[in-house]
């Protein structure tokens, strides 16, 4: 029997389930599709269960660090069973409530893959169960080989995967994806991770502090290419404290997975050899060169999208070529951010629904929606970078205020990092904003307020002692009111 339903969406990760609800709050009726587990990558894979692993990181850390802060500890090691037990139980949380959450807006889940076979018909293929699924069998279609399905509109929410590195495949073991980071059962020796991105960096920190001895290769002049150079410096500075080392300017050329003499005596499984001509041995080899968009061949040739490599080409309504076809998250190939897939799945509802709200509900500007990065210490930013707006011929000012001289800083032993701040001279208004240090990632919301804003940084009242204060002090620096530097030359 054919089920119907106003809106279906494939997919039920960050973007996936935002727009069901929505959709569902907005009067229609919803079905989501999911072959794997509730939450897509980044409650299973991705955002939540390395977060949660940073932050026994970071307590470690901490910890090993408590005589600074006049506190003795006799002896600090992570228990790796523990730190994964923890992790595990914190997305199985978040998995049930999502999955509460759904069904008491009335939206159907179909356990399985789901195909689409024409404008407003579906297929699922329900034989696909995930092992360690938690949905139940009353609100999931399950046992039967393929169910029909007919809709008004669709969402392709359908997500992305690590990119593989030509001649250097995943094999689970040794040369692993990010996903196979997360789960690892015991804490490695040694490992290399070829890229120097968000991923990299973090799970970098991640394994750094548990004790692993961790190699970042990176292809590009910097690590975290995709912010100002100031960054990349800063963090390679950091990171050697944690016993990081980075090799930038360098291609990985290839993975020796068959252990010499001397890798099996150091537990080694892997010799990466770089283009320079150095051989580095590591017990376990992380790729993490970015990901790619994940979009089923069947459903692009039944539909005829258009596509953006592998992406799914949409405008900024997140409409695709095909009317009553929009796509949103990592599967548009955008911003490959969760928070990213929220605002366009925002944007994709709403146009997908109707009502008097559609007018300008579209992405505008990519830029505003911020970055953040959790390494130690954090990174985040939004709007325009200072390498760009050089790029676009802006004349600009770059307001700079440093952790080490806030007072909150200071008494927590967090004064690592500085925030600059970018104001268009032409226009008098701030367009860019990147911070790295502590809480940089909680601070950036604020900091996105006060792009494009006329209001005067001197009249917003910040609470003092508060890190809050060094965003509010590089504002002011950007406009040549700070108080609390010396007259500039």
């Amino acid at each position: 029997m054919t089920e119907r339903f106003d809106v279906v969406v494939i997919g039920s990760g960050p973007g996936g389930y935002s727009a069901a609800i929505r959709c569902a709050q907005k009067g229609a009726s919803v079905a989501v599709v999911e072959k794997q587990l509730i939450g897509g990558v980044c409650l299973n894979c991705g955002c939540i269960p390395s977060k949660a692993l940073l932050a026994s990181a970071h307590t470690l850390l901490m910890v090993k660090n408590a005589a600074m802060m006049g506190v003795d500890v006799a002896e600090a090691s992570p228990n790796w069973p523990k730190i994964q037990a923890r992790k595990d139980a914190i997305v199985a949380g978040f998995r049930k409530g999502m999955t509460g959450l759904m069904q008491a807006n009335k939206i159907k889940i179909f356990k399985g893959r789901g195909i689409a076979t024409g404008p407003g018909k579906i297929k699922v293929e329900t034989d696909s169960t995930p092992v360690g699924s938690t949905l139940r069998q009353s609100s999931v279609q399950a046992g039967s080989p393929q169910v029909e399905i007919e809709t008004e509109k669709i969402i392709l929410a359908t997500g992305s995967e690590p990119i593989e590195i030509p001649g250097i495949p995943f094999d689970g073991q040794t040369v692993i994806s990010s996903k196979e980071a997360l789960e690892l059962q015991q804490i490695p020796q040694s490992m290399v991770i070829i890229g120097g991105g968000a991923i990299g960096c973090e799970l970098a920190c991640v394994y750094a502090a548990m004790g692993t001895k961790v190699t970042i290769v990176e292809a590009l002049d910097r690590l975290i290419p995709m912010e100002d150079k100031w960054v990349g410096a800063l963090i390679e500075r950091e990171f050697k404290k944690l016993g990081i080392d980075a090799i930038t300017n360098q291609k990985v050329t290839s993975v020796d997975k068959a252990p010499a003499s001397s890798c099996r005596k150091t537990g080694a499984g892997a010799k990466v050899a770089l283009e320079g001509g150095q051989a580095i041995e590591s017990e376990k080899v992380l790729v993490s060169v970015g990901r790619r968009a994940v979009v089923d061949k069947e459903t692009i040739s039944a539909l005829g999208l258009k596509m953006n490599g592998a992406a799914i080409a949409v405008n900024k309504k997140m409409e695709t070529n095909v009317a009553g076809v929009y796509a949103i998250g990592d599967a548009v190939g955008t911003t490959y951010l969760a928070h990213g897939a929220f605002a366009e799945a925002e944007a994709a509802a709403v146009n997908a629904t109707g009502g008097p709200d559609v007018i300008g509900k579209k992405i505008a500007d990519y830029s505003l929606i911020p970055r953040a990065v959790y390494t130690f210490p954090e990174i985040a930013s939004v709007g325009k970078s200072e390498e760009a707006c050089k790029a676009e011929g802006l004349d600009i000012s770059v307001g700079k205020a440093l952790f080490k001289a806030n007072g909150r800083s200071a008494a927590h032993n967090e004064t690592i990092g500085q925030i600059n701040v970018i104001k268009d001279n032409a226009t008098n208004k701030i367009v860019g904003v990147t911070i790295v240090g502590a809480q940089a990632t909680e601070q950036i919301a604020a900091a996105r307020a006060l792009i494009g804003s006329a209001e005067k940084i001197t009249e917003i009242s910040f609470p003092h002692p508060t890190v809050s204060e060094v965003l509010k002090e590089s504002v002011e620096d950007a406009f040549g009111l700070s108080l609390n530097k010396q007259p500039r030359v």
